[in-house]
Formats: C-alpha cells, sequence, structure tokens
C-alpha cells in the first residue's frame, strides 16, 4: 500500500504549453512567468509557450492560424498534454483552439479556480470556490450549444429536431445552475451572518487583532509560523493557503494577539473569484493592525503594495493603522531599502524582532501592566486578566491571588480597588 502510495505521491506533472496573446496592455512575460508558477501549484509543468503580439484578436481563435499551427507542432515535440490560455475565453474559443492544438485547452481563469477548488478546506472555502466556477460557467453554456445540439434527436428528426433537443438540455443546465448559485448564495449569507457574529464574539474578548494581507507567495503562512510555531501549511508556490488561519501570538510586552492570515492576491485575479473571497479578505476589516507584506525580491512589489492598499481601502479599512514589512529580504535579487524601512526573513528570523516591538508600539496605548491582590471572593476578575491581556505572574498568598500582568484599559477599572 506505501509502495502504491509513493507512486501517487510521485506522479509527474503535465507537460502544458503556454498559449498567450500579447496586445501590449500589460506585461506578458511576467504574465506567463505567473502562470507558469499557477501551473506548477496545479502539479502541471510548463514545457513551452507561445506567444502571438497583434493589436486584435482573431475572431473565434483569439490567436491567427499560423500560431496555431506553431503551437498544434510544439504540443507535439515538447509531448504536452494539454495548454493555457493567458487569459479567459468564451467556451466556443476554447473549443476551437483545442481543436487547432490538439490538446485539452482550459484558460487561466479556469486554471486559478481549479487550483482553489483543490486547496479550499473548510466548507466555506469550497462553497465560495463552487459557487464562482459555476458563475463562471454559465455564460459559457452557450458556446457549448453547438455540442449539445450535435448530440441531441433520434434517428429521422433531421438537424431541427436534434437543434431542438440541445436548446433543451441547454435550458436544463442553466436552470440547474441558476438554482445552485442561488442556493450557494443563500447558504453563504448565512455563514457570512454567523461569522459576523463571531467577529463581534472575538471582539467582545478584547483580544486585538492583527491581519497579514498581500500577494499570494509573499511569505504570509511562513511568517505566521515564523512568529507563533509551525501548524499553517506553507510552500514556495501561488495559494499554498486559502482558507483563514488565525492564531495566538504574545508580544515582547507580554500582550496576547490573535494573528489572522487572509487569502492571497493575485495578478489579474479573476472578478468572480474576488467576489466570491471578498468575505476571506474582511478580516481585515475587523482588525486593530494591518500587516502589509510584500516580496521584497519581487520587482513589482510597490505595484503589488498599492493594489492591495485600494482593496483595503475599499472595505473600509482606510482608518486601520497599517505597517508595511519587505519580507524574504533573504533571498537573491532583494532590493536595497531605506534603513527605516521594516525589512523581515520568516526564513532566517531577520526583523521578527523589530516587527514585534513596532506591533507593541501601536497597540501601547490599548493596555496597562499593573498588580493586583484579588481576596477569594473576587478571583472571577482572573478570568479578563487572562482572557483579554496576558498574566505575568501569578502567586496564591494567605489573603488572596496576587496577579501581575496586561489588561486592556477599558478593564482597568474592574482591578482600581485591588491595585497594590
Amino acid at each position: 500500500m506505501s509502495e502504491l502510495y509513493d507512486i501517487l505521491v510521485e506522479t509527474p506533472p503535465t507537460p502544458t504549453l503556454l498559449l498567450a496573446l500579447d496586445q501590449g496592455a500589460f506585461d506578458c512575460e511576467r504574465s506567463l512567468k505567473e502562470l507558469a508558477a499557477l501551473c506548477e501549484a496545479n502539479h502541471m509543468e510548463a514545457v513551452g509557450e507561445v506567444v502571438q503580439k497583434r493589436s486584435t484578436p482573431e475572431t473565434g481563435t483569439v490567436l491567427g492560424s499560423g500560431k496555431l499551427e506553431e503551437a498544434r507542432l510544439a504540443a507535439q515535440q515538447l509531448g504536452a498534454q494539454c495548454a493555457v490560455f493567458d487569459g479567459e475565453l468564451t467556451g466556443s474559443q476554447i473549443r476551437n483552439i483545442s481543436t487547432a492544438v490538439g490538446v485539452e485547452v482550459i484558460d487561466r481563469t479556469m486554471l486559478i479556480l481549479e487550483i482553489f477548488r483543490s486547496r479550499a478546506v473548510t466548507g466555506e472555502g469550497k462553497l465560495q470556490t463552487e459557487l464562482a466556477l459555476l458563475k463562471y460557467r454559465l455564460p459559457r453554456l452557450q458556446g457549448m450549444g453547438e455540442s449539445l445540439s450535435r448530440q441531441g434527436g433520434g434517428g429521422g428528426g433531421g438537424a431541427g429536431a436534434r437543434r431542438g433537443a440541445g436548446e433543451t438540455k441547454l435550458e436544463l443546465d442553466r436552470r440547474h445552475i441558476h438554482a445552485r448559485i442561488d442556493t450557494l448564495a443563500a447558504r453563504l449569507a448565512e455563514m457570512e451572518k454567523r461569522r459576523g457574529e463571531s467577529r463581534r464574539a472575538r471582539a467582545k474578548t478584547g483580544m486585538p487583532v492583527v491581519s497579514l494581507v498581500g500577494y499570494t507567495n509573499v511569505g504570509k503562512s511562513s511568517l505566521m509560523n515564523a512568529l507563533c510555531g509551525p501548524s499553517v501549511a506553507e510552500a514556495d508556490m501561488l495559494f499554498a493557503t486559502l482558507d483563514p488561519t488565525s492564531r495566538k501570538l504574545v508580544l515582547p510586552s507580554g500582550m496576547a494577539v490573535l494573528l489572522v492570515d487572509t487569502v492571497g492576491f493575485v495578478s489579474r485575479l479573476p472578478h468572480n473569484l474576488v467576489e466570491a473571497f471578498k468575505s476571506t479578505l474582511e478580516e481585515a476589516a475587523w482588525s486593530d493592525v494591518i500587516l502589509q507584506v510584500a516580496d521584497a525580491s519581487d520587482p513589482l512589489r510597490e505595484e503589488q503594495l498599492a493594489v492591495t492598499a485600494q482593496v483595503l481601502d475599499s472595505l473600509d479599512c482606510a482608518d486601520i493603522p497599517r505597517i508595511t514589512l519587505y519580507n524574504k529580504c533573504d533571498k537573491p535579487g532583494a532590493a536595497s531599502f531605506d534603513p527605516d524601512i521594516l525589512l523581515t526573513s520568516a526564513k532566517t528570523g531577520l526583523g521578527l524582532d523589530r516587527l514585534l516591538q513596532r506591533l507593541d508600539q501601536l497597540l501601547a496605548d490599548r493596555v496597562r501592566t499593573i498588580q493586583v491582590l484579588l481576596p477569594y471572593d473576587a478571583l472571577s476578575l482572573a478570568g479578563p486578566m487572562r482572557q483579554r491581556g496576558s498574566v505575568l505572574t501569578e502567586e496564591y498568598r494567605p489573603d488572596g491571588l496576587y496577579l501581575e500582568g496586561i489588561v486592556k484599559r477599558e478593564d482597568l477599572h474592574l482591578y482600581q480597588p485591588y491595585l497594590v
């Protein structure tokens, strides 16, 4: 059984050909590099590229006939089993390109959706992914109409009968997808309501919330493990983790905070996917501090930080204090920065002490360190200090429980009569 498992685990990645139309609207070379990384995240290996530069796409196939023939020959020579187009395609375009190239074709959005589908762990994450997938498929059903019509009808029915049967199947598919979308939207709305209640309950506990926000693969999960101890899956690939995770982090002052890792961004993230996972990103709106993470070795880090900031502002996070940190500063190619800029490396630990001190400074006005002697008939007051702050010293004495610890300023009045 273990040998079979090893064989399954070591299954080689699927050889994949990358296709792109370069209209000069964005950095095609960088986009293809990211597409190759997305393929790697889905156990596919980019073995070649076919790019066409032209101002307008070819009707029906996007790429011209000459480039499609080039892609067909490249797929044969490189042993590619599928092709990924760097952009969104209609149902008919997918079918036409696949016919011309001779291998299965998917587009960039389908690839991202598949990664999300395979990586989602929580029930909500799975529902969000399914909703995004159905919304993406719905407008593409019409492009599948011809293949459905060819499958419809019986002997002697003629073209009209076959066409009618295909349209009936198409309408059934549409109704089914619409019904499923409505069901998923209702279930997710209920989950969002419960999460809102959970956030409010969490706010009442008083533990400050710190959110990690940034593009995928900038090292947010690695930072969480470096700060809180390993437990979150991490890998040097896009979308290594999708579902938000929360961990308790104790700062140098002794104050406990809740560190939340959110889903990462990616350039040209499909709109439906952004909407589906917006509730996950909204975790940041409930934060006391936002850690905006960038990859120090990425030449487009400033552009990515600007996009991240724009999304955060759209989620009503403009007034929440932010700390921008440049992670992976140990990597080759990391740029030189101003000494005042916060550089970190989850791998080596560089800069993590400064980060924790910066968090302490931002949150300092929320807490106070006190010493109290609680009579035995007032021991219930130890609860808020443990739950909403931190206990540094605890000692049972004949006349009560002595505590030295950190409490929220709004809790200070509870301990006023017992201060020592």
